[in-house]
């Protein structure tokens, strides 16, 4: 039975608290990203397809991202038909990369259990 007198946890060590509600959810998270390697915006249906959301699903996520002012919604025309141009704004900008540097930890965490599975993974992401 191990000895749990050696191990000195720090309150709250995992708990990561900087994994966003509203971010964390697949859908958002899959928007954000999106929006985020599209700085100019994108328009709605090409929102949907690189996501793979239905109109409705994508819609109700862009509700809830726009009620907490991650992203701008813009309705317009385009040669007389509508369009929508959804845009990342600072403040989901900034929450999106401190997001990122939680799951960040979670992986430098994970991968301390499993130092060279951990590699391996890092090998696979990194492009040489």
């Amino acid at each position: 039975m191990p000895n749990s007198s050696k191990i000195e946890p720090r309150a709250g060590r995992f708990a990561y608290e900087g994994l966003d509600r509203v971010i964390h959810e697949r859908a958002r998270l899959s928007v954000l990203t999106s929006l985020i390697a599209h700085p100019k915006g994108l328009i709605f249906g090409d929102l949907k397809q690189l996501c793979s959301l239905s109109d409705g699903n994508l819609s109700r996520h862009l509700q809830v991202l726009q009620e907490a002012k991650l992203l701008d919604i813009v309705k317009g025309f385009d040669r007389n038909r509508p369009q929508t141009v959804c845009k990342i704004t600072a403040l989901g900008r900034r929450r999106y990369l401190e997001y990122v540097e939680v799951l960040e930890q979670v992986v430098r965490d994970a991968s301390a259990a499993d130092p060279d599975r951990a590699h391996e993974l890092i090998r696979r992401l990194v492009p040489a």
